[in-house]
């Protein structure tokens, strides 16, 4: 099965979208390489501009172009991209409801052994703070396309897109079509609901082969954190009545939080179980899956806590610190 980068897909797509006459702007903050946009650059350099070490001002100056009628596309790492410029992000494009598209690379701990500094496992809390952002976070290259694709032409108004590091093969059917809200929902069963943030879903998949015949699970990505359309989850959730979040992201704020929030809005009960980063702990300085093991973020990790709910056992170690 291929497997293409996320990066490269998006920055093909922008490519596409100026041949077809929309008016990208690319601002980096010597961010060419992460953002994966060597090739656009090259063959529109009039399009893309890089403000250096400042991410501050690489919010402003996006703000800026999309009040000229431009439609700015800012894209690093995603710890440089959002924690340095959270004032920007909040006055200059949320508040203003400015048509810039955020591009946060690297999200989780993709990032390595570059270490805490490097990883960022709260974007999707941050960002969800801040209205008037639409927040993605895309499971596949085919879904990332489409977003991003959704986000130039048909979304005027700020739109965050989350975006792992690695390789990925296509997950969804050819004729998946993105719609905005929508979760997408990969198996069915009547054991657990499962609700994975964007390519955590890769994870959840493998686990699966791992429990097979010992389990049927409903499984869903949660591509689409603002809007979302949380009946199907719901649902899923009333009929099973176990559901556990798998994510890349901390516990607080993230996919495990959203879930709880509709279930407690929405008065479904259910036993939930949080699996990501949990509070009062950082990433280690490890490679990406070292973090997964961990963090019981791997196959393996994510078969024993299914397998561990099922049984209605209480769960052990790190992954339930924040109880």
């Amino acid at each position: 099965m291929s497997k293409a980068c996320l990066r490269e897909t998006q920055a093909q797509t922008y490519m596409e979208l100026v041949q077809e006459g929309y008016e990208i702007m690319y601002l980096v903050s010597d961010s060419v390489s992460t953002s994966r946009i060597k090739l656009f650059q090259q063959t529109y350099p009039e399009r893309v501009v890089n403000l250096g070490i400042a991410e501050q001002n690489l919010m402003g100056v996006a703000a800026g172009l999309a009040n000229g009628g431009f439609i700015p596309i800012t894209g690093n790492a995603t710890p440089f991209l959002i924690s340095r410029s959270n004032e920007q992000l909040k006055v200059d494009i949320s508040y203003s409801n400015s048509n810039v598209k955020v591009n946060g690379m690297h999200a989780g701990f993709s990032y390595g052994t570059d270490g805490v500094t490097h990883h960022e496992v709260n974007d999707i809390s941050v960002m969800r703070g801040f209205p008037n952002f639409e927040i993605y976070a895309p499971c596949d290259p085919r879904e990332c396309r489409q977003i991003t694709t959704y986000a130039i032409t048909e979304r005027c108004g700020p739109v965050y897109m989350s975006l792992n590091s690695g390789l990925f093969p296509d997950l969804t059917p050819p004729d998946h079509r993105f719609v905005p809200g929508e979760p997408v929902q990969f198996a069915s069963g009547s054991d657990i609901t499962i609700i994975a943030l964007g390519t955590a879903v890769h994870d959840v998949l493998e686990a699966q082969q791992l429990w097979s015949g010992r389990c049927q699970a409903d499984i869903f990505a949660l591509t689409s954190i603002r809007p979302l359309n949380s009946l199907p989850l719901l649902e899923s959730i009333g009929r099973t009545g176990k559901v556990l979040t798998v994510e890349q992201h901390s516990t607080h704020g993230g996919a495990g939080s959203l879930i709880a929030e509709c279930m407690a809005e929405s008065g479904t009960g259910a036993k939930l179980q949080r699996l990501g980063i949990p509070e009062g702990s950082f990433t280690k300085n490890w490679s990406a899956p070292d973090n997964k093991k961990y963090f019981q973020l791997d196959a393996v990790g994510i078969e024993a806590v299914v397998m561990r709910l099922l049984s209605d056992r209480p769960l052990y170690g790190h992954t339930t610190n924040h109880r």
